[in-house]
């Protein structure tokens, strides 16, 4: 099968979805008005409230929204076969994804940037909120780890991963500095001057191996475990225009560009999918994901379809940097939608991998054995990029190889296999960072607003001390599980987490629209809520006893029963908090089962903005 109509019909659907539903959405639902003063400039204080332009913050926001997951999820999802991974992708972000990011970020702004925790304290009560509190904090740690194992797991023993990876900081800084101290206004030239500096450590980095000082960017698993906490940790203290923001910033250009580019290969070279449309996996006991195709594929593809971290970020980053209402729109619907491109785009590059060379890469050694199945170009592409591919679980390496081999058949492109290699492997990893930071310092913004509850201080964010104990407690925690955890017991229970957190955001926002007498648009909402907390609920069910007890069972206890205990313990919090949202719809002044719909643009009585009016929507 050519990849070329997977891609153009994808491209179609994402572009006439954002026209026109997502444009009523924006219109009718949100009614988006830029007479209305943001939270960053009601509440500026120069360090976590701070209008971007729009450009700018959409690059902030896209480059936190996309980790890893729109890269490795659709990776390893390819175990069950093509078609199943492209059909989610593109339903769940036109109807899920997408309309969750941009309904949260408006619900954000209009209560004065406050995060989904205090969002559904407020409008579905003092349980929920206390209840999200927990699950959210839960739910981030694990997605931190599950990002930062696969930058761990792609830079391990490669000097040249490590050292155009750990140039990206240096630059980010310098970027930081130049745009908003020394050079303000200076955004295009110093955003040139930083690509150029990206680009160039790809290319001095295939010299590191050579020098004598190599040895300094060589890592073991565990190091850059622990070197990754401690950026999380740093990212999360330092103000956001210093290395945050610029960061994400020079992110975006390389994820845009090289997203941009990789589709313009794939419509010159038109690589053939080599992965079956099904596989046999689909009825589980695969290699790489163990359970079936049912419900585990809804949770394997989380970010690319939709995500419950974009949430995160939308109340705990975003909404505090954006200038005006209206910029909402492409933020808000236009990076996720970009986000489904890169996933529809990782599911091309992993399935134009032969499947016995695509399992031989993901797959354990002994998994891979067991198979039964002959490798056709493992060998050679080896050689050409340089590095051992065999068992680099994870899907990091699969997508980049899968990458490195549609580049290398672009025109004077054949003897760059290597390069294209480690620019994939660093492209992967400025994903991953980038939730790293954001996350770090949202979950940070979280348990200070818990904490707040009975020590005032920690409310201030910009308190120094409580800025510097929850950052602290919040990368420890997910450092632990980063650093003694494995992709193949994270990963679903990342998955798990991301899809519950997701449901837990849509049951939020369709709260938000019936407490504002608009019950008639809760659908929005409400639809895709449904299918997600019914799938993932049980594919939370079934990972127990397929992912986690088999851990126990293998000598690995207290690991095993740590992972069973989030497991159940976020299912619990979700369970509450769908409950506790659902007893708020049935009251009467809900409006969800009572003829009491008030007309648009008009708020229930005792819902108001922070300026004292009555919001028009959301």
């Amino acid at each position: 099968m050519n990849a070329l109509p997977v891609l153009l019909i994808s491209l179609c659907v994402v572009a006439i979805v954002y026209r026109y539903y997502h444009g009523w959405i924006a219109a009718k639902v949100a009614c988006l008005n830029d007479e209305r003063i943001t939270p960053a400039h009601k509440n500026y204080d120069g360090h976590n409230f701070y209008p971007l332009k729009r450009w700018v913050l959409f690059g902030h926001h896209f480059a936190a929204i996309t980790g890893a997951g729109p890269l490795i999820g659709p990776v390893l999802a390819a175990q069950f076969g093509f078609l199943p991974g492209w059909i989610w992708i593109l339903v769940g972000v036109t109807l899920g994804g997408a309309v969750h990011d941009f309904i949260i970020l408006m619900a954000s702004i209009r209560r004065n940037g406050k995060s989904l925790v205090e969002i559904a304290r407020m409008e579905i009560g003092i349980l929920a909120g206390t209840v999200a509190s927990l699950a959210v904090l839960f739910i981030l740690i694990i997605s931190i780890a599950v990002m930062g194992l696969v930058v761990a797991n792609s830079l391990a023993e490669s000097a040249w991963a490590t050292f155009t990876l750990f140039m990206t900081i240096p630059i980010a800084l310098f970027m930081g500095m130049n745009m908003f101290k020394w050079r303000p206004g200076s955004t295009l030239s110093t955003s040139i001057v930083g690509v150029v500096l990206l680009i160039s450590s790809v290319v001095v980095g295939k010299f590191i191996p050579e020098t004598s000082f190599a040895h300094y960017f060589v890592f073991s698993h565990e190091q850059l475990s622990v070197m990754i906490g401690l950026y999380g940790f740093l990212a999360s203290i330092l103000p956001v225009w210093m290395l945050l923001a610029p960061r994400d910033y020079l992110s975006a250009f390389m994820k845009i560009g090289t997203i941009a580019l990789l589709a313009v290969a794939v419509m010159a070279v038109h690589p053939v999918l080599k992965m079956p449309l099904f596989t046999p996996f689909i009825h589980g006991g695969g290699p790489i994901i163990p359970g079936k195709l049912f419900p585990f594929c809804f949770v394997t593809i989380a970010c690319g379809a939709i995500s419950g971290f974009h949430s995160i970020i939308s109340s705990g980053t975003t909404s505090k940097m954006l200038d005006k209402e209206s910029d909402a729109r492409p933020i808000g619907f236009g990076a996720m939608l970009c986000e489904s491109m890169i996933a529809v785009i990782a599911l091309i590059a992993a399935c134009s991998l032969y499947p016995a060379d695509y399992y031989a890469i993901n797959a354990p050694a002994a998994k891979f054995a067991a198979l039964h199945m002959q490798t056709v170009h493992l060998d050679q592409l080896s050689a050409e990029v340089k590095e051992n591919l065999m068992g680099r679980t994870g899907g990091a390496v699969s997508f980049a190889v899968g990458v490195a081999q549609i580049f290398s058949r672009l025109p004077f492109m054949n003897h760059l296999m290597d390069y294209w290699y480690h620019f994939a492997i660093l492209f992967e990893a400025l994903f991953v960072l980038t939730v790293v930071d954001a996350g770090t310092r949202a979950a940070r913004f979280i348990l200070q607003e818990a904490l707040g509850k009975f020590y005032k201080p920690f409310e201030a964010v910009g308190w120094l001390p409580g800025t510097l104990l929850t950052s602290g407690f919040v990368a420890l925690c997910w450092g632990y599980l980063l650093y003694t955890g494995s992709i193949a017991v994270l990963w679903p229970l990342f998955g798990i987490a991301n899809q519950l957190l997701a449901a837990v955001a849509l049951s939020v926002a369709t709260t938000v629209l019936i407490n504002e007498g608009r019950a008639r648009y809760a659908w929005v909402t409400l639809l895709p809520l449904a299918f997600l907390a019914t799938t993932t609920l049980w594919a939370g069910i079934e990972n127990i006893p397929v992912n986690l007890i088999p851990l126990v069972q293998s000598g690995k206890t207290f690991q095993g029963y740590l992972n069973i205990s989030l497991d159940i313990a976020i299912m619990a919090c979700v369970i509450v908090i769908l409950s506790q949202a659902f007893l708020r719809w049935m009251k009467p002044t809900s409006g969800i089962l009572f003829d009491n719909i008030l007309p648009d643009k008009q708020a229930l009585p005792g819902i108001q903005a922070d300026d004292g009016s009555q919001p028009e929507a959301i």
